[in-house]
């Protein structure tokens, strides 16, 4: 009977209060999320899911921002449950159960294209787990990049942040020759790259790009130009990011906000020794004492 009264109140309480503040509605405690997962498919389709922990008194949870569509509360099981929505879908009330909930919907209109990029300003103060497409291997959060090998996902914490990607990002593969070696730079953007010259006195990498606020990736082999790395555009250094280092290549990224001439500078070119040279140099000249010392003997 205690249970059955406890509900009636509940609903009493959503009715009464005012939708128009809906966004601002607390009526129970806060539940314990034990996961939130965003799982976003090829075509811009979201879809949503909350694992709730158990309780014994009604539970409120807020849902991601958003049009929120084909909601639906099941248990374990999968057995569906009974739930009260608030506000216009901005969360939902969860009534005491001896299992976990699981809360699943999706999400319409929060993706946006703009400038090439799908673009998603997030806001949801849980931790949460998103899943890419598998074709991305690039995705920017913040501006900056993340590189994905095997995993196909990131994780965000008390999560605030841009996250923006492209289908399809041309990728222009160009040919630079030196001293009868050949080096292949990779330039990953949706900008025309232009007048692309690689110049050994400068140790530097230059090209023009026509449009603004464009993300560029330069994928350099390091035997052509070495790092640390100083970005300019025209006369003016700029912001960028060095990143994924694998031994043999790294990648540099930066968004020019106006048109002009790019310069990529390292502090060497085209190693006259293999990149490992060094490492074995090293490991000899730590060698010599000790095979001095057993001649010795």
């Amino acid at each position: 009977m205690n249970k059955i009264i406890t509900i009636f109140t509940i609903i009493l309480l959503i009715l009464v209060i005012p939708s128009v503040s809906a966004q601002e509605i607390n009526i129970a405690e806060k539940a314990n999320q034990k996961s939130v997962e965003v799982e976003i498919d090829d075509e811009g389709n979201i879809h949503v899911k909350h694992i709730v922990r158990s309780s014994n008194s009604p539970k409120q949870v807020e849902l991601i921002d958003g049009e929120v569509l084909n909601l639906i509360i099941t248990n374990e099981e999968g057995e569906e449950k009974t739930f009260t929505t608030i506000g216009n879908n901005n969360s939902v009330m969860i009534f005491p159960s001896g299992s976990d909930s699981i809360i699943e919907y999706n999400l319409k209109d929060v993706l946006l294209l703009k400038d090439n990029l799908w673009t998603w300003d997030f806001l949801y103060l849980e931790t949460t787990n998103f899943i890419i497409p598998e074709e991305l291997d690039l995705v920017f959060v913040n501006s900056k990049p993340v590189y994905f090998n095997d995993q196909k996902g990131i994780s965000c914490h008390g999560c605030q942040m841009v996250l923006e990607y492209a289908f399809n990002e041309p990728k222009n593969i160009i040919d630079v020759n030196w001293e009868d070696k050949e080096f292949f730079v990779e330039m990953r953007t949706f900008t025309n790259i232009e007048n692309f010259e690689f110049n050994q006195s400068t140790k530097e990498i230059r090209f023009n790009v026509n449009e603004s606020n464009q993300f560029i990736t330069t994928i350099i082999p390091l035997e052509l130009l070495w790092g640390p790395y100083v970005v300019f555009l025209d006369d003016k250094k700029i912001q960028f990011q060095d990143y994924k280092n694998n031994g043999t290549h790294v990648w540099i990224n930066m968004k020019p906000d106006t048109v002009g001439e790019i310069s990529i500078i390292g502090t060497s070119v085209v190693p006259e020794f293999p990149i490992i040279a060094p490492l074995a140099i090293g490991f000899l000249m730590m060698m010599v004492p000790l095979i001095r010392k057993f001649n010795l003997r």
